[in-house]
């Protein structure tokens, strides 16, 4: 037999017996009661009432607000704190390196000062005491004189072309452990780079010694082309090192349209858009006429002057 119980919350139960095959055959009613064959505590049955627990958690609103002060806020506060102290410590980052870039600019600019007008001095006056010397017993040597202002000159370009040649097949190539100093940022107010502006000194400088010291006109072409490579390379020192590189500041040079143009075209080879070129720096924009390049010079020289114009 089975049982089913209703789910009302009463004490009152309802039973409802089927024959099963375990009580045997149907019994006769007529000897019988069903109550016989049920026991009196099953009959005294009575549903047990549902218990149901209901806790209610009070919380306090002021230990609460402690709580999100001690665990939420403090975060916050300390994350604005360390903010502060980062921009604090980036503000200081930045103003001790542009001191230390406007050190560097000064000490460069002292030594380019000092060489340039070392160097020239010393050209100057070499240039009047040997010729005042060649004129000496009257006589003019035209020859001689010629063909040192023509070699001085002839020295100058050659150097935009050797410097070219030797800045593909060399400096990027050989030399690139040295050369390298150049195209990352520059730690110091000097490069290893700067060693190559010493090794194309000492020629001219023994060119100069020969010419200055003997006559005649082998004496004289090899004075002229000492002279000539001193003038590039002090011409290089200001316009790659102050004006492209701003090393040390140029004044109004910086405005000259075909230096600007120079500058722009080095500046590409920097970037190194179209494989290195340009390697020469007075030809440069011929270089990249030749491997089509103007369209990003022309952009590089707008944007150098819109840069000009924020300083």
């Amino acid at each position: 037999m089975a049982a089913r119980f209703p789910t009302a919350p009463t004490a009152r139960a309802t039973f409802h017996f089927k024959h099963t095959t375990f009580l045997g055959p149907k019994p006769n009613t007529s000897l019988a009661t069903p109550t016989l064959l049920i026991s009196p505590s099953v009959l005294n049955f009575e549903r047990k009432k549902p218990n149901l627990t209901v806790c209610f958690v009070v919380e306090d609103e002021k230990l609460s607000s402690g709580a999100k002060l001690g665990f939420e806020d403090l975060p916050e506060k300390e994350s604005g704190e360390n903010s502060v102290e980062e921009q604090i410590s980036a503000a200081a980052r930045t103003a001790e390196k542009v001191a230390r870039k406007r050190s560097e600019r000064f000490t460069y600019l002292v030594a380019a000062v000092m060489s340039s007008l070392g160097i020239t001095s010393m050209a100057v006056s070499a240039v009047y005491c040997r010729f005042a010397w060649q004129m000496e017993g009257g006589e003019v040597p035209y020859a001689e004189m010629f063909g040192t202002f023509a070699l001085s000159v002839g020295a100058a370009v050659g150097m935009e072309l050797w410097a070219r040649w030797a800045h593909k097949a060399l400096w990027h190539a050989s030399l690139w452990h040295m050369h390298e100093s150049h195209h990352r940022p520059r730690e110091g107010a000097f490069e290893l780079n700067d060693v190559f502006a010493i090794i194309n000194a000492v020629p001219a400088i023994g060119l100069i010694s020969y010419g200055f010291f003997h006559k005649g006109l082998f004496p004289g072409l090899c004075f002229g082309a000492g002279v000539g490579i001193t003038a590039f390379g002090m011409a290089y020192m200001f316009v790659h090192d102050g004006l492209v590189h701003r090393r040390f500041p140029v004044g109004p040079i910086a405005n000259v349209p075909y230096l600007r143009k120079i500058a722009a075209a080095h500046q590409l080879h920097h970037s190194e858009k179209f494989d290195g070129v340009p390697y020469g720096l007075f030809l440069g924009h011929k270089e990249l006429e030749e491997v089509g390049g103007l369209e990003e010079l022309d952009k590089e020289i707008n944007r150098r002057i819109n840069m000009s114009k924020k300083i």
